[in-house]
C-alpha cells in the first residue's frame, strides 16, 4: 500500500547504529535532504544493552521517528564462532529499541532485518512470503532468528496496538564505514581488504574461501538508506518489504571485479574445504519497485567508491 507521509524537516529522527555501515548511509541522507534534527547516540553514550538507559533516552530526546540500523553483524565465520552475542544481543538491542519506541509514543518505526532470514532452500528470487517456510542457513541462523524475532515484534506492536512500525529487508549492503576486519567482515568488504593487501605486499595469489558459485546479490548502502526514508514516507504495512538491487553476480565474478578494481595482478585460489554458505540469495523486490523506488549505483560504481573509502580507512590508521 502506498500512503505519502511527509516528514517534516525539523521532526526529531533517531538513527539507532548511525556509526555503522547503513546508520551512517541514513544519516548522510537525512542530511543531504535538509533534515535538521537527527539523533544519534555512540556505544559509550548510549549501551542499547541496558534497558534502563534506552527508556530514559526515549524518555529525554522523544524522538518522533526511529531507524533501528543497530545490531551485532558479521559474516559466515563470526557467526559460526559467536552464536550467543549473534542471538542474545541482537534480540536485546532490537527489544530495547522497538518496544522503547512503543511505551513512548514514537509516530512510525523503521526495522531492519537482513536477507539471511529466508529458509536456505527457498525459491528464488526470494519473495517476502516465503519466510518461515523451511529451515534456515546454519552458518547464520542465530542472526537470522534475531531479526525473524524483530519483524515479528514490529508486526505484533502493529496488530494489537495500532504501532505504525514497519519493517524492510535489505539485501547483502557495502559501501563507506564498512567493516574490513578479515575475522568478522562480510564477503565484499573482505574481498577489498584480501586484494589490496596482496597488492601491497606482491602475494603471487589470493585464497577465497569456497568454490567461488554461490550467488550473490549486493546494493551500495546509500541506495539502501534512501529507500529507507523513501519506505519512512511511502509505507505503512504489518508485511514486511524486500530491499534489493535486482540482480545477482557469483562470488566468482565478484572476486574478479574487486581483483580489477583494486589493480591486484596474482591468482586467485578458491578454497573449496571452506564453507559456501546459501547457493544463492536474490531478493524479489518487485513490492519495492512497484511503489516507485529503484538503486541508482551500479556493482562496479560502489565497489570503487567502497575501495576509496576503505583507502581513506587505511591512511588514517597509518596501514
Amino acid at each position: 500500500m502506498m500512503v505519502t507521509m511527509e516528514i517534516a524537516r525539523n521532526a526529531r529522527i533517531y538513527v539507532a547504529g548511525h556509526r555503522g555501515l547503513v546508520g551512517s548511509a541514513i544519516w548522510r541522507k537525512l542530511q543531504q535532504l535538509g533534515f535538521t534534527q537527527a539523533i544519534g547516540k555512540t556505544h559509550t553514550e548510549l549501551d542499547l544493552l541496558n534497558s534502563d538507559a534506552v527508556q530514559a533516552f526515549y524518555q529525554q530526546e522523544k524522538p518522533e521517528y526511529v531507524f533501528v540500523a543497530a545490531a551485532k553483524v558479521g559474516g559466515i565465520l563470526a557467526n559460526s564462532q559467536q552464536p550467543v552475542p549473534f542471538l542474545y544481543d541482537n534480540l536485546v538491542i532490537q527489544n530495547n529499541l522497538i518496544h522503547g519506541a512503543y511505551t513512548h509514543g514514537v509516530k512510525k518505526l523503521l526495522f531492519l532485518g537482513s536477507s539471511c532470514i529466508y529458509p536456505k532452500l527457498a525459491p528464488q528470487p526470494l519473495k517476502e512470503e516465503y519466510l518461515l517456510t523451511g529451515p534456515l542457513e546454519p552458518t547464520n541462523e542465530w542472526y537470522a532468528v534475531a531479526k525473524i524475532t524483530g519483524i515479528k515484534l514490529c508486526q505484533a506492536l502493529r496488530r494489537q496496538h495500532g504501532c505504525d512500525f514497519i519493517s524492510a529487508m535489505p539485501t547483502n549492503m557495502y559501501g563507506p564505514n564498512d567493516n574490513y576486519d578479515l575475522q568478522t567482515s562480510h564477503v565484499l568488504p573482505a574481498l577489498i581488504r584480501k586484494f589490496h593487501e596482496a597488492k601491497s605486499t606482491h602475494a603471487p595469489s589470493v585464497i577465497c574461501w569456497g568454490s567461488g558459485s554461490p550467488l550473490r546479490e549486493f546494493l551500495y548502502a546509500d541506495d539502501l538508506a534512501d529507500a529507507c526514508v523513501f519506505l519512512m514516507e511511502h509505507y505503512s504495512e504489518e508485511q514486511f518489504i524486500n530491499v534489493g538491487f535486482g540482480s545477482d553476480v557469483t562470488i566468482r565474478e565478484l572476486a574478479e571485479l574487486v581483483q580489477k578494481i583494486v589493480g591486484y595482478k596474482g591468482e586467485i585460489i578458491w578454497d573449496k574445504s571452506k564453507p559456501d554458505g546459501t547457493p544463492r540469495k536474490l531478493m524479489d523486490s518487485s513490492r519495492l519497485f512497484s511503489l516507485g523506488w529503484k538503486p541508482k549505483v551500479d556493482l562496479e560504481t560502489g565497489i570503487r567508491l567502497a575501495y576509496e573509502d576503505f583507502l581513506k580507512k587505511s591512511v588514517k590508521a597509518g596501514s
